[in-house]
């Protein structure tokens, strides 16, 4: 189904349809108190012509309003179950995120790295570049790269790109079947 164009707002198509209505009712009003003579007169053929043609657009208006109103609920029904459905999957995720956390958190104390050593391995494992983790914690740029120099040493990892692995290789792909390495 076309989309309206942005004229085509809701008190457009209800100004149409009462100009409609009023075409409508004024021709028949004509047609009355004209009192023709001939049922088939030009006239009269003319004035029920326009009136049929004013009550058919009127007709068609109203059940295109009934239709839209019928997509809007179906469409808003679609539109609560997917917010549903997303907030289930995001309660889910919340959840894994949450043992994810607490599983890093466990390492890092296994590793046993200190609280400043272990926020700037969050940090690179999420991305941050030294200069970045420095500005977010407050503390030199030399220090970071110490930090994260004594996190691979601590890992026995030989840097950023194994520390990240060590922790989120199994996220990203799911685990072959049978044991090996998926094409």
């Amino acid at each position: 189904m076309k989309t309206p164009e942005p004229h085509a707002t809701p008190r457009f198509y209800l100004f149409l349809l009462v100009t409609i209505l009023y075409m409508v009712g004024f021709a028949l009003a004509d047609a009355l108190l004209d009192a023709p003579k001939s049922l088939f007169s030009l006239h009269s053929l003319v004035e029920v012509g326009l009136i049929l043609i004013g009550a058919g657009l009127a007709g068609y208006l109203w059940l295109g309003w009934l239709n839209a109103q019928r997509s809007v609920v179906r469409i808003e029904k679609m539109l609560d179950e997917q917010r549903e459905e997303r907030d289930r999957w995001r309660q889910r995720a919340q959840l894994l995120l949450n043992g994810l956390g607490e599983e890093i958190d466990m390492q890092m104390r296994r590793w046993k790295l200190t609280r400043s050593e272990s926020e700037v391995a969050l940090l690179l494992i999420k991305g941050y570049s030294h200069q970045q983790i420095a500005g977010l914690l407050g503390k030199s740029e030399r220090t970071v790269r110490q930090h994260g120099g004594s996190v691979y040493k601590k890992s026995s990892l030989s840097g950023r790109a194994e520390l990240a692995a060590f922790f989120l290789e199994d996220l990203l792909l799911p685990r072959p079947e049978n044991g090996t390495a998926a094409e």
